[in-house]
């Protein structure tokens, strides 16, 4: 295939959002999106080849997978094995052993399937995870699993009918993709059959070349209208937002223009903006510097567990290309050029050797617990939680619904008031604090909560199924029980890139049953377990036990909009100031993991925040 430098300069443009957006730039709010560049031209890129050798009659799957191996491992074993070595200082225990395991997945390529299971991109711990950014690689390492092939059968016995059978499947992957943006987000964003209809969209283009329009302004607007689409893509869309789903046709789309009239000549003006110098050679290393700048920034946050400031995203930016730099000129373009050690056995020999040996480490790391002797100084201390009644009034996913009864579950009893506590895990921890505050109170309330199930009537998951069920128990509660009164909380970070509209027709549900809703926001929640929290100041010889919360301070915010008809309180009012929020108090953990109550918490949070409710269901707030 002909050298394309404009390709580079896309690659250029699709890095360097991504590394802006992980070290923390909000100018570029959906600096992710590049990944989707990085699929597209991929797709088209690897279809070239693939449709080159198979019309030279020199297809060979053995021969695929030689190039591919040459091209994505050394600087991946290389990167990987740089971030095993600094883990081993760096991370605690309990952070080493899930490395370890992250460090089997990767090498495996399997990691998008890992993380799917373990972390949500956008999640608070994310920044703390060194091997998350391969879960795009493995991605594109399942998509050649069956793309080659599928390209052989297609050319050798469909008689070349692209569309025909390619564009079924890109359309099955879109809707799929659509669709899981609500019912499971998590899945949509990091496995590959909502994924691959990104790269068959660059196969496509390659397959199908269109011929160029025959009026140059025409294509010129072409040429711009792609680099519009790659803006809306950087500049409109946030983490908040649906993702992958209709968002991800901006960068997609936007790429495909650019990959068009770049492949048609005359040159267009946005070809040429793409292959000015600095942009081609950016993209030359955008690889590795992929590669490289995800484990900066992850050990970097590990180290300081709170927001950076500019001196080090500085500082994180200038590593970063240095080492890809190195990386290119001495891992990558050494195992790309025509020696002995590159020849199909060596490079097989070195692959398979490297993933043992890689494999063997994380296993160790896995099997050896993160090998606590390397912090003798650190003990994972035990934090009274309370009984939150795990199994029937809080559910874990592993017990049936109708195990719950009324009477198990009334945490306080005594009053002519009761009060259903609906929600998740962030509604189950404040029932450790209840007693404490029982006078307060003044009512019979009632738990009913399930992990990972928001209050919120419309919402399901593939990871919860059940949710569905749950939520619509809770009305039948409410009516059988006489219930007049329901609290509603929830971890809401984990259910804003769904929207809060359910939560408002729930409200509205409730409403129009006579009953008074209210709704408690977002409680703050820090980068990783407060005992960690503690073990880092301690070691900084830190006497302040306040810590910036590790969320949105506005999102609590947004949520109170979705809220007309109920009493709204904000816990952020009352537990934290100036971004900053306690996780101790008097040597006691308000928390006991990165933003769960502990017991202590619990009874401190209810006695500032929580309603309390007099006989005749009347309201008096703490706020």
């Amino acid at each position: 295939m002909k050298y394309r430098r404009d390709i580079d300069g896309l690659r250029a443009v699709a890095v360097l959002p991504v590394v802006l957006f992980h070290f923390g730039i909000s100018a570029i709010p959906g600096g992710f999106t590049g990944v989707d560049i990085f699929f597209v031209i991929s797709g088209y890129l690897i279809t070239g080849s693939l449709l080159d050798d198979l019309e030279r009659g020199q297809f060979s799957i053995i021969s695929f997978y030689w190039r591919r191996a040459r091209r994505i491992l050394p600087a991946l074993i290389f990167v990987t094995l740089l971030s095993c070595i600094a883990a081993l200082f760096i991370l605690l225990p309990s952070d080493l052993h899930e490395f370890s395991l992250s460090v089997i997945a990767a090498s495996t390529f399997w990691s998008n399937i890992y993380f799917w299971k373990t972390s949500n991109y956008f999640s608070i711990d994310a920044e703390l995870r060194p091997l998350l950014h391969t879960w795009s690689l493995s991605v594109e390492e399942q998509y050649y699993i069956f793309a080659p092939i599928l390209m052989f059968l297609i050319y050798r016995y469909f008689a070349k009918r692209w569309l025909t059978i390619l564009l079924p499947i890109i359309l099955g992957s879109f809707v799929l993709a659509v669709m899981a943006t609500w019912l499971a987000p998590n899945a949509g964003f990091y496995l590959l059959p909502t994924r691959v209809w990104e790269l068959m969209l660059g196969a496509v283009l390659m397959l199908k070349r269109p011929p160029p329009l025959s009026n140059r302004f025409l294509m010129e607007l072409v040429g711009l209208a792609g680099f519009g689409l790659l803006a809306i893509g950087f500049f409109t869309i946030s983490e908040s937002d649906p993702f992958p789903g209709y968002n991800a046709l901006y960068p997609c789309l936007g790429t495909a223009l650019l990959i068009y009239v770049g492949q048609n000549s005359p040159s267009t003006i946005a070809s040429r903006i793409l292959e000015v110098r600095p942009l081609v050679w950016i993209g030359l290393i955008s690889y590795s510097l992929y590669l490289v700048h995800w484990p900066i920034n992850a050990f970097a946050h590990y180290l300081s567990l709170q927001k950076l400031d500019p001196s080090m995203t500085v500082a994180m930016t200038v590593a970063s290309f240095a080492l890809a730099a190195f990386s290119w000129k001495y891992i990558e373009q050494p195992f790309r050029q025509k020696r002995s050690f590159t020849a199909p056995v060596p490079i097989f020999a070195f692959s398979a050797g490297a993933i043992a040996l890689l494999c063997a480490g994380g296993a160790a790391g896995a099997l050896g617990n993160g090998f606590p002797q390397r912090f003798p100084d650190y003990a994972q201390q035990r934090i009274p939680v309370g009984d939150w009644g795990n199994g029937t009034c809080f559910n874990e996913g592993s017990s049936r619904i109708e195990n719950w009864n009324i009477e198990d579950c009334t945490r306080t009893r005594g009053f002519p008031t009761t009060v259903l506590l609906w929600g998740d895990s962030f509604a189950a921890h404040y029932v450790s604090g209840l007693d404490a505050n029982i006078n307060q109170l003044q009512a019979n309330i009632v738990e009913y909560t399930y992990a990972g199930c928001p209050p919120i009537l419309s919402y399901f998951s593939y990871a919860r199924p059940d949710c569905v069920r749950f939520n619509q128990q809770a009305l039948k509660i409410v009516q059988d029980a006489g219930i007049k009164t329901v609290v509603l909380s929830g971890r809401w970070t984990d259910y804003e890139a769904r929207s809060f509209d359910g939560l408002q027709q729930t409200i509205d549900t409730l409403r129009g049953m006579g009953v008074r809703v209210f709704v408690i926001g977002q409680s703050p929640q820090f980068i990783t377990d407060v005992r960690k929290i503690a073990f880092f100041a301690k070691r900084e010889n830190l006497d302040d036990t306040s810590w910036p919360m590790a969320m949105d301070p506005d999102i609590n915010n947004r949520v109170r909009t979705f809220t007309k008809g109920a009493t709204f309180i904000d816990p952020l009012n009352f537990l934290c100031s100036a971004g900053r929020c306690s996780y101790a108090d008097a040597g006691q953990f308000l928390y006991f993991d990165y933003g769960h109550f502990s017991s202590i918490g619990a009874t401190l949070a209810i006695s500032k925040y929580w309603p309390a409710f007099a006989a005749d269901d009347a309201l008096a707030t703490t706020e």
